[in-house]
């Protein structure tokens, strides 16, 4: 999931406090899944996603829209939308009193989730009526929990991916496992690492602080503000250690991944990075990163997550909208979109739960062959912690890490 704004609209959440937008009274309460089916032909679904990867939106476009259409008789209508744009969006619709919005389904999570449910913005709970629901392990905490905060059914899983590392064999004979030898493998090639300023470069600081305090679940829970005092001040000390031997002796990084990927493609530095673990392979096919790229995670571990999609507390389409999200996580759709040749996301569901014929599937997903399976990423996978955390690592590595590159 990419990769929301970082600032909070806290003044807006505490100006509206105690809920001044209550769920519309649907026709759907009530009604069995078929009777929601069957009143939901000829529905639109507005669907407000992050649109900045041609593979996601092809995805979209050409499997799901097709998919619902025929299946369902209801036209999906994929828009441009995320993060603090559809907060604001929606904050505008509570305070004019908007019965109607603009958007029937929307990819959230994360701080976007935390401040909709503030807001009293979201639509739910919902996903106790999706058929499909019943395949996802509620008991996992890399899907029950989005940034530590219970999803309670305000929120249904749809992709679940975990942060890796991507190099070149070629180049990188044998690759740092932790932060320690990282940075005997960054003073020994000067110039040769670096990582982006935006949300993958922060997922992977999140991971580095959690490594550097040798403590996995330090960040469990909500946020604790010594807890993050004592572990970023350790982040930055060691981030300030290795700046000079960093590309560009770290008066510089790279504004976002893709940049990054260029650095990499372009034998400028030796790593990449990404959220998804199934993306070393995506990329490679698509020649964004050398064919020859392989992808691991540190033995310290790395941040798991899922990514979500959400109904607007004004959808005038809901019953449609719960269709849509059902069909999302159906073995059909979550197994096409873990190819990485289609788009390489994780799949949210329990395999174990699914027919002989899936399992074997998922078992063996074409074209993923640059990283380990996901299950033994699982047991180095860390959890993401609370928003507030995304939100005081953004300020305060430009505070002090860039104030002072040059």
């Amino acid at each position: 999931m990419r990769r929301w704004p970082l600032v909070f609209v806290f003044a807006a959440i505490v100006c509206l406090g105690c809920g001044k937008s209550k769920n519309q009274t649907q026709a759907i309460e009530g009604l069995s899944w078929s009777e929601v089916v069957e009143s939901s032909k000829g529905a639109t679904v507005r669907f407000a996603m992050w649109d900045g990867d041609p593979m996601v939106n092809a995805y979209i476009r050409d499997f799901v829209v097709p998919k619902m259409a025929s299946e369902y008789g209801i036209q999906v209508k994929p828009v441009s939308g995320q993060g603090n744009g559809i907060v604001s969006k929606l904050l505008v619709d509570i305070e004019a009193n908007r019965a109607s919005g603009d958007i029937d389904l929307m990819w959230i999570n994360g701080e976007t989730f935390y401040q909709l449910r503030q807001l009293k913005a979201l639509y739910g709970p919902f996903t106790e009526r999706l058929p499909n629901a019943e395949l996802i392990d509620w008991s996992n905490p890399f899907i029950s929990l989005d940034f530590q905060q219970p999803v309670e059914g305000y929120e249904c899983p749809w992709g679940n991916v975990q942060f890796a590392i991507i190099y070149h064999p070629g180049r990188v004979a044998a690759p740092p496992r932790n932060h320690v030898e990282l940075a005997e493998w960054v003073r020994a090639h000067p110039g040769r690492f670096s990582f982006d300023t935006s949300f993958t470069g922060l997922t992977f600081l999140k991971s580095l602080m959690i490594g550097i305090a040798n403590e996995p679940k330090l960040f469990d829970g909500p946020f604790d503000e010594v807890h993050y005092k004592n572990a970023s001040q350790n982040l930055w000390k060691y981030l300030n250690e290795i700046r000079p031997f960093l590309w560009r002796k770290g008066e510089t990084y790279p504004e976002s991944v893709s940049q990054l990927h260029r650095l990499f493609m372009n034998n400028e530095v030796d790593f990449s990075m990404s959220n998804n673990d199934g993306e070393v392979d995506n990329k490679a096919v698509q020649g964004i990163i050398p064919f020859e790229s392989r992808a691991y995670v540190f033995e310290s571990g790395t941040i798991r997550n899922s990514h979500y999609v959400g109904i607007p507390f004004n959808s005038s389409a809901k019953g449609a909208a719960m269709i849509l999200a059902n069909f999302l996580i159906s073995a059909e759709a979550q197994f096409e979109k873990s190819k990485p040749s289609v788009w390489g996301d994780g799949t949210v569901l329990d395999v174990n739960r699914l027919p002989a014929e899936w399992k074997a599937k998922f078992a063996q997903i074409p074209g993923r062959e640059r990283i380990e399976p996901r299950e033994s990423l699982e047991q180095k996978a860390l959890a993401e912690p609370a928003p507030e955390i995304m939100v005081r690592l953004h300020d305060d590595f430009r505070k002090h890490i860039l104030s002072h590159a040059k």
